[in-house]
């Protein structure tokens, strides 16, 4: 089976040329481009969600040979989260060569965290299919990179630690809003405001909505016990 040319880029980012490019090719077909004669990824990604787990606690284990379960389950759970897996998504430009209904292009679907998550789940069970575990966990190993090193700075939750805060204080939990967005679709740039009640508020920005989330979170609840 032939591929496209983006497709054959998409081979060299993630560091994988399939024997079997139809499994690629299904792995970026969206449902909204589905038909009795074409698949989409969604089983692909029910498949690859359960790689990248085992993969990622593999890679924990391996990583801290004295962690406690109580510590690996947030890392674990930061490295395989929706959001992760948009983020290298987007890294790898996976938007460029989804396929597309009209309607869901015309939303914007080539920049939906949602719609990137999966299709990046998707694509490592393409590879795992293809060539098998070890060569899918080395790509997955390889595309994460240094989030693996640096998963406990991201498993720290701050939104829950500033909401049992505002709780204690009685106040209401507190608000994120987007407050902008720039850069490319495939990189963009988010600045979120977390906002209480009384007025208090702090700004973050990173490369996700629930990065720059835990960030104003972390910074407004700094802010509070600062204050008392």
């Amino acid at each position: 089976m032939k591929i496209s040319s983006e497709l054959k880029d998409f081979q060299k980012r993630i560091g994988h040329e399939f024997a079997d490019p139809a499994l690629l090719t299904e792995a970026v077909t969206h449902a909204s481009m589905s038909s009795p004669t074409r698949g989409d990824n969604q089983r692909l990604e029910f498949l690859g969600d359960r790689v990248l787990g085992l993969a990622m606690a593999q890679a924990l284990l391996e990583a801290d040979t004295e962690a406690a379960e109580g510590k690996l389950a947030p890392r674990f759970n930061a490295l395989v989260r929706k959001e992760a897996c948009a983020d290298v998504a987007r890294e790898i430009d996976v938007g460029a060569v989804l396929r597309l209904g009209r309607s869901e292009m015309l939303s914007g679907g080539r920049r939906k965290e949602a719609l990137l998550g999966d299709a990046m789940e998707a694509v490592i069970a393409a590879v795992y299919l293809d060539a098998g575990f070890d060569v899918a966990q080395a790509m997955i190993i390889r595309l994460w990179g240094k989030r693996i090193g640096e998963v406990d700075a991201d498993a720290r939750d701050a939104k829950t630690a500033m909401q049992e805060w505002a709780q204690a204080q009685g106040l209401q939990p507190p608000r994120y809003v987007e407050v902008n967005r720039e850069g490319p679709d495939h990189a963009p740039v988010f600045t979120i405001a977390a906002q209480l009640t009384t007025g208090a508020a702090a700004q973050a920005t990173a490369k996700s909505k629930r990065q720059a989330e835990q960030a104003a979170a972390a910074a407004l609840l700094a802010q509070m016990e600062k204050s008392q």
